[in-house]
């Protein structure tokens, strides 16, 4: 498996704002490449690049994880971050994981998993937005990489982490709800108890094991 040096080239897919990018790039002295769907990301992401003196060693720039602008055998790894689960075609986005790794290079995959049986209560527009909306079973995605050519190396469930995540949310929902109320906080259109009720129902599914977060490992066969 392929070890991080100041040689590297690593892929940071769904980069957003660039936070990941910035640690890899500091941690291990490599260069960094993040893609994301939002021009108004990659600006951002990019002026913080030069804004930390690091535009040489990290870049930007907007592409579809479904069709990565990058030729064969390219980066030494792929750093995908709870965003797999909301690409429309993630076989196809596997795919190009698979073409632009070097040979040894590695996939690092993080994400929502959902068990396959419905779940009701998180469908809907609210699931979208929290990416909930077509997370799958961790099996599913294990088997997308595989078919992919991708040998999956390891999985680690991280499901604890949700319960802390979705008690922060209703922590901030709370806090936004009263200061709407108090008039201080301006939020049109927005149903604060649709809301509170989704991340009810989110802690529930993780407490019951219908709701988890995996870390994923996978490996380019030489």
């Amino acid at each position: 498996m392929t070890q991080l040096t100041r040689n590297s080239r690593v892929l940071d897919v769904a980069a957003g704002r660039g936070t990941s990018a910035f640690h890899i790039a500091q941690s291990f002295g490599c260069e960094v490449v993040g893609v994301d769907l939002s021009e108004e990301n990659v600006k951002l992401a990019t002026e913080e690049a030069s804004k930390r003196g690091v535009a040489n060693r990290v870049s930007f720039q907007p592409a579809d994880a479904e069709g990565l602008p990058f030729d064969d055998c390219t980066f030494d790894a792929i750093l995908c971050e709870c965003a797999f689960c909301t690409f429309p075609n993630k076989q196809t986005a596997a795919g190009e994981f698979c073409r632009v790794l070097k040979p040894g290079g590695c996939l690092g995959l993080s994400d929502l998993t959902k068990t396959a049986g419905p779940l009701p209560e998180l469908d809907g527009l609210l699931s979208w937005i929290a990416c909930i909306g077509d997370a799958q079973p961790v099996e599913r995605y294990a088997e997308t990489l595989q078919l992919s050519n991708l040998t999956v190396a390891h999985i680690e469930d991280h499901s604890h982490t949700l319960n802390e995540l979705v008690r922060q949310i209703q922590a901030k929902l709370l806090g936004a709800e009263i200061t709407a109320g108090l008039k201080k906080l301006d939020v049109p259109n927005v149903n604060f108890s649709d809301a509170k009720r989704f991340a009810q129902s989110a802690l529930s599914a993780v407490k019951d094991g219908k709701l988890g977060y995996v870390v994923i490992g996978a490996v380019k066969p030489h």
